[in-house]
C-alpha cells in the first residue's frame, strides 16, 4: 500500500529508463490503484504487469474484492497470492518481535488454493507466496510450514496448469525488517518448495514451476542470491519503491 497514481508513473518512469537486459524478465505489481496507469506506460515494453492480490470468485455481491477477469481487462498478466502480510487471523496480530510480521487479515492455506486455481483458470499467472514465522523458525518448523503451504496451495490443480505457476519463499521474519536468510538457508528453502512440487507433482512438474526468494533483497545481496540453483527469481518489496535500487537488483539478477 505505496504510492499514489502519479508515485507509479514516476517510478516506472524510472524503470524504464534504465537497463532491462533481455536476460532478465522484469514485472511490477502496483497497487490496484494504479493498474491501469501502470498498463499504459508499460504497453509495448518488456515489463510486465501483475496485481497484488485477488478475490476467488469472477463476480457477485463481494463488496471491496478484485476477481481474476478485472484484472485481465487491465493487461495483467500476474497475480500475488498468499503474501506473508495477508495471512494470518483477522484482527488478531501477531507481536512484532524480532521481526515477525504484523499480519491483520484472514488469509488461509485454502483461500491461498482458491485464488490460485481461479487464477489460473482465468489464465493469470500466480505468485504464490510460503514461509514462515520467526516463532516457526525458531522452534525448527521452516521445511515443514514451507512444505505444507506448498502442497496446500498445489491441492486440486490440474497438471497441466503447473508450469503457469511462480512460488515465493518470503520468510515472514524478514519482510521489512532488513533481515535477510543466509544465502545457503534461502537456498535450501527453495529447494524444499521445488521438492515439495515433486512429490506432488512429478520432477518435470518441479522443474517447470518457478521459485522466487522474496525478503530484504537488495542491490548488493540480489546476485549471490539468484546465483543459487533453485533460485529462479526474487519477490523485491521495499527495494522496488525506488528505481535505482530495483534497476540494481535486476542488474544483479
Amino acid at each position: 500500500m505505496n504510492g499514489t497514481v502519479a508515485d507509479a508513473q514516476a517510478l516506472l518512469g524510472g524503470l524504464l529508463a534504465g537497463s532491462l537486459p533481455d536476460s532478465v524478465e522484469v514485472l511490477v505489481c502496483p497497487p490496484f490503484t494504479a493498474l491501469s496507469a501502470a498498463a499504459e506506460i508499460l504497453k509495448g515494453s518488456s515489463v510486465g504487469l501483475g496485481a497484488q492480490n485477488m478475490f476467488w470468485k469472477p463476480k457477485g455481491a463481494y463488496t471491496g474484492q478484485i476477481s481474476a477477469q478485472m484484472l485481465k481487462e487491465l493487461g495483467v498478466a500476474y497475480v500475488i497470492v498468499g503474501h506473508s502480510e495477508t495471512r494470518g487471523r483477522f484482527g488478531v496480530p501477531e507481536p512484532d518481535l524480532m521481526g515477525d510480521a504484523l499480519r491483520y487479515f484472514s488469509e488461509t492455506d485454502e483461500t491461498v488454493n482458491r485464488k490460485l486455481k481461479a487464477a489460473l483458470e482465468a489464465g493469470l499467472k500466480p505468485i504464490c507466496c510460503v514461509g514462515e514465522t520467526l516463532a516457526e523458525r525458531e522452534a525448527g518448523k521452516t521445511s515443514e510450514i514451507v512444505a505444507a503451504q506448498t502442497k496446500a496451495a498445489l491441492a486440486g490443480v490440474a497438471s497441466d496448469k503447473l508450469a503457469g505457476i511462480v512460488f515465493a519463499y518470503e520468510p515472514v521474519w524478514a519482510i521489512g525488517t532488513g533481515k535477510v536468510c543466509a544465502t545457503d538457508e534461502a537456498e535450501n528453502v527453495c529447494r524444499t518448495v521445488r521438492q515439495t512440487v515433486a512429490a506432488v507433482a512429478g520432477a518435470a512438474a518441479a522443474e517447470a514451476v518457478r521459485v522466487q526468494y522474496g525478503g530484504s533483497v537488495k542491490p548488493d545481496n540480489a546476485r549471490e542470491l539468484l546465483s543459487q540453483p533453485d533460485i529462479d527469481g526474487a519477490l523485491v518489496g521495499g527495494a522496488s519503491l525506488k528505481a535505482a535500487d530495483f534497476l540494481g537488483i535486476i542488474a544483479g539478477a
